[in-house]
């Protein structure tokens, strides 16, 4: 599994490996009922602790983007398994936008310039 990480960036590594684990998915690169890496091999496959790989699961299984079944491993979330999708797709919305924030106020960016570029973009895509 192709996890990007910047240890530099200033964002939590665990909201990383969520939204890397998020793009694959967006990407088609993970489809619904794919088994995931167990925590332990994820985190010696990133360079990072293991508590930091739990996190970003469990980040995503309160998401129900995926589903940890004890004893037998960790699943992509197939469409009709999700109950509350709209709810998600808020929260994810949410999580996203706070993670892009995050990266652009380490970047140097101030407020007014994001402002305009998601004013911008937004037009764009009118």
């Amino acid at each position: 599994m192709k996890i990007k990480i910047d240890f530099q960036s200033g964002i939590p590594l665990y909201e990383q490996i969520a939204h890397s684990i998020l793009g694959l998915l967006e990407r088609g690169e993970l489809k619904a009922n794919d088994q995931l890496p167990p925590i332990r091999e994820l985190a010696d496959e990133v360079g990072v602790n293991f508590n930091t790989v739990a996190r970003a699961y469990r980040m995503l299984d309160q998401g129900e983007v995926i589903s940890t079944q004890h004893g037998r491993g960790t699943y992509i979330v197939g469409k009709g398994q999700k109950k509350n999708r709209e709810k998600n797709k808020k929260e994810n919305i949410e999580q996203l936008t706070r993670f892009y924030l995050r990266k652009a106020k380490y970047l140097g960016f101030k407020p007014e310039e994001i402002k305009n570029c998601f004013e911008k973009i937004f037009q764009e895509g009118k």
